[in-house]
């Protein structure tokens, strides 16, 4: 009567094995070191440490934990069209004041065996956390209730993030042009335009996220 297929109704999503775990753990220690690395940095780094995973594998990993180095290289973090893309408005612009620039951006935040993530929206002048939200998807949900979280307390004047689809999506475009917000996008390769917001997740990773090894979605 439903039309759908005994096998969806009885799915049960099956969890990652312990070795998946551990590689994307481990790609996100080193990625959160040096940011700068992309897939191939990354797959050496790997082979360096006696690690045996290919390319497209990190690739792979890379591209479910959301991460892309932020060197020159392929787009991980997909974009979807190129109309829905905005210029970078911070060239020769600093955060000057409280609620001048905003950055936004998500992180992975690894479980002891599996592993969530993290939105945040940050003040660029006083590196003031204004709204975050943490799950264990990356779909566009969580991202529109920190910026809705954030648009509640004040309107910056420009607000910047990557071309990831998250920030391409026109459910996120629509709340910011609708607050009236200038949105500015990072260039490909530009390797210092979310230097603030790189610099907070390796802060709480390294002083809480790693130490307190979280066990479960609702520890962390």
């Amino acid at each position: 009567m439903l039309g759908i297929s005994r096998s969806s109704l009885y799915y049960q999503p099956r969890q990652p094995s312990a070795e998946e775990v551990a590689l994307k753990h481990r790609i996100d220690a080193i990625y959160t070191q040096f940011p700068f690395y992309g897939s191939r940095r990354i797959a050496a780094h790997l082979y360096r440490e006696g690690v045996s995973v290919n390319l497209k594998a990190v690739q792979r990993h890379m591209r479910e934990m959301g991460i892309a180095g932020i060197c020159p290289g392929p787009n991980l973090s997909r974009r979807v069209h190129r109309e829905q893309v905005y210029p970078y408005l911070l060239r020769d612009v600093k955060g000057s004041y409280p609620n001048h620039v905003w950055g936004i951006d998500v992180t992975y935040i690894r479980l002891r065996t599996s592993w969530m993530y993290l939105v945040a929206v940050l003040d660029w002048f006083s590196r003031y956390v204004v709204s975050w939200e943490l799950d264990d998807t990356l779909h566009l949900p969580f991202v529109l209730s920190a910026v809705q979280q954030a648009l509640a307390q004040a309107r910056p004047v420009i607000w910047n993030s990557d071309q990831g689809s998250h920030f391409t999506s026109p459910q996120y475009r629509e709340l910011l042009l609708a607050a009236e917000v200038q949105i500015s996008m990072d260039g490909k390769g530009r390797a210092l335009d979310n230097i603030f917001v790189e610099r907070l997740w390796r802060s709480v990773k390294w002083e809480e996220v790693y130490p307190n090894d979280y066990a479960s979605p609702r520890e962390a």
